[in-house]
């Protein structure tokens, strides 16, 4: 099994960073293999709507979304980690999932997701929820810990004095990897769910 982890600050190994590596070491005892990418200091741009990937299977703008997507197809579980800005995720973060998830058009169904939040102080939970759409929109189911996954800290030092917030995340990373295995024996023994024919229904005619 495997679980790809995205860190969306801009520091390699700030806060974020040792909130993700926190759960990296819990999923390696349970002998889940990980890569962290780090995405939050690269020039990712936004969507911009062109519909190419509609055509092509992949994103007009090649770059980093292109070269993960095969990598989200691989995963069983997806992490996605950010810091606050105004109490919003880092936008070069927003830019590279809403490219991500748009353009990639596999069956991300039961893929695990978790999203992990960072701040020195506040916005974490509206964070938190902001990046939670992209799994249940995809039909992912959503692990969870012992409370909003959030880590307090400016930085890695302080981070790694919430005591609380390391045992969020070790519990999560527990917790996501149960579900992913457990996931795992419910598809050998019963398949995916079915799937209804989708319904678009327009507000305006």
């Amino acid at each position: 099994m495997k679980v790809l982890l995205i860190n969306g600050s801009p520091h390699t190994k700030g806060s974020t960073y040792t909130a993700l590596h926190e759960m990296e070491k819990v999923f390696g005892r349970e002998n889940i293999e990980t890569e962290i990418l780090h995405v939050g200091n690269k020039g990712i741009r936004g969507c911009v709507a062109c519909g190419f990937c509609a055509e092509k299977g992949k994103c007009a703008l090649d770059d980093m979304v292109n070269e993960t997507a095969s990598k989200f197809e691989e995963c069983d579980g997806l992490v996605v980690g950010s810091p606050v800005y105004y109490a919003s995720a880092n936008a070069t973060l927003i830019a590279f999932l809403d490219r991500l998830f748009y353009s990639t058009h596999f069956d991300k169904t039961m893929k695990v997701g978790a999203s992990v939040v960072s701040a020195r102080r506040g916005g974490l939970s509206a964070t938190f929820d902001e990046l939670n759409k992209y799994f249940t929109i995809s039909g992912m189911p959503v692990a969870s810990g012992q409370y909003w996954n959030s880590i307090h800290g400016n930085n890695a030092e302080e981070a790694a004095q919430d005591a609380e917030g390391l045992q969020i995340m070790r519990t999560l990373a527990n917790n996501m990897s149960f579900l992913m295995k457990s996931i795992a024996l419910g598809k050998e023994k019963y398949g995916l769910p079915k799937k209804e024919p989708f319904q678009r229904t327009n507000f305006i005619r």
